[in-house]
């Protein structure tokens, strides 16, 4: 029987060179959310793509970029999104784009 239920999404995009107190932003991003006992998080690199400056970041053949795109994403119980958001925003600042929303955890 498959039961579903309802959790958030937290998404943190940035850049691969993005740095705090002189470590990747996306790993003081991770390191926070395991502090905060969040239920997991993962990382996930893009060949391409684009922010508010409008850059182009790629990963292609010829040239190697050292500021790909990255996404964070976590998944776990509303409640605790919720508490991790304040610290976050103060984590990431400007240097990234959180974005929330709601989605169904599928259990089998």
């Amino acid at each position: 029987m498959i039961h579903t239920d309802e959790a958030a999404l937290l998404r943190i995009y940035m850049g691969e060179s993005d740095r705090q107190d002189g470590h990747p932003l996306h790993e003081a991003v991770v390191l926070a959310a395991r502090s905060a006992g969040l239920a997991g998080a993962t990382v996930l690199r893009g060949p391409l793509g684009f922010g508010r400056s409008s850059r182009l970041h790629s990963a292609k053949i010829l040239r190697l970029s050292d500021d790909l795109p990255l996404v964070v994403e976590i998944v776990d119980c509303p409640e605790r999104i919720d508490a991790f958001l304040e610290p976050l925003a103060g984590l990431v600042g400007d240097r990234g784009l959180i974005t929330l929303e709601t989605v169904r955890v599928v259990k089998g």
